[in-house]
């Protein structure tokens, strides 16, 4: 084993401990006196430098830890390698496609796919890339143009900062056609009938996905503003738009229309 600083959330706040890592485990000395099978992971995240760790237990438990990148890679590579989840050896593009364009240096990957509760990690020697299940948009079994030769892969798009990001996964067909089906199930959450909203509706989020703002898509489709407010409420009930900016309309009070009053005044007499 390799002991190793790290602070770790206990009892409603962060402590620091000398961690041991072993191949198949990770434990907490006092106070904290605990320890982590990797084979009884079932979710790994990570959100600003802090892995989230979900351990099946009844109930389960969720471990919070930071530490410095160098650790964070090595226990990341373990928990993966170990934690009861979907894996399979393939080569992979992540990120491929970055907003419609060849991301740069895009290059195939040799490594392992792995989908664990919440995401979908990229995992080879040199990355360990997680897209959240929730931000995938679209899973979809395609070709692609591999060394000059038409290749079947699986294509995941998802949403980064509002963003469409695609990545590519290649390996032999039959596995692709299982990877693609379990994905599709992990995500079906998101799955929509497509007639949730009517034909202004559609034009709306379409707008919206184009780049549009508010004021742009009510000279577009010609819509006054109390029409899109009602257009936006219902798309974001459905939950596929959410609110990033609070547009505010003012009108004058009576001061403010003397102030404008009084200005004028000022400007003409001193011309």
């Amino acid at each position: 084993m390799t002991d190793a600083p790290v602070k770790i959330e206990h009892e409603g706040k962060w402590v620091v401990v000398q961690a041991s890592i072993g191949e198949d485990r990770i434990t907490f000395p006092a106070p904290v006196n605990k320890e982590v099978i990797f084979k009884s992971v079932f979710d790994l995240e990570e959100k600003k430098s802090i892995l989230i760790i979900t351990v099946k237990g009844t109930p389960d438990t969720i471990i919070r830890l930071a530490s410095v990148e160098k650790v964070l890679i090595v226990l990341k590579r373990l928990i993966l390698a170990g934690c009861n989840a979907y894996r399979l050896m393939a080569y992979f593009m992540s990120p491929a496609i970055r907003g419609g364009v060849l991301a740069k240096n895009a290059q195939w990957e040799k490594g392992s796919i792995v989908v664990v509760k919440t995401g979908i990690w990229f995992v080879s020697a040199t990355k360990q890339i997680c897209v959240p299940l929730k931000d995938v948009a679209a899973i979809e079994l395609t070709k692609r143009d591999v060394q000059g030769k038409q290749t079947d892969v699986v294509r995941i798009d998802h949403v980064e900062s509002g963003e469409v990001v695609s990545s590519l996964v290649l390996c032999p067909l039959s596995t692709l056609q299982v990877l693609s089906n379990f994905l599709t199930d992990a995500t079906k959450g998101i799955d929509m009938k497509g007639n949730e909203l009517d034909a202004i509706g559609q034009q709306v989020a379409m707008l919206i996905y184009s780049g549009m703002d508010s004021h742009a898509i009510e000279n577009m489709l010609n819509l006054p503003h109390k029409q899109l407010d009602e257009i936006y409420d219902r798309i974001i009930k459905l939950g596929i738009a959410e609110v990033v900016i609070i547009r505010r309309e003012v009108q004058l009070t009576t001061k403010g229309v003397r102030y404008i009053s009084d200005a004028t005044k000022t400007q003409t007499n001193s011309n």
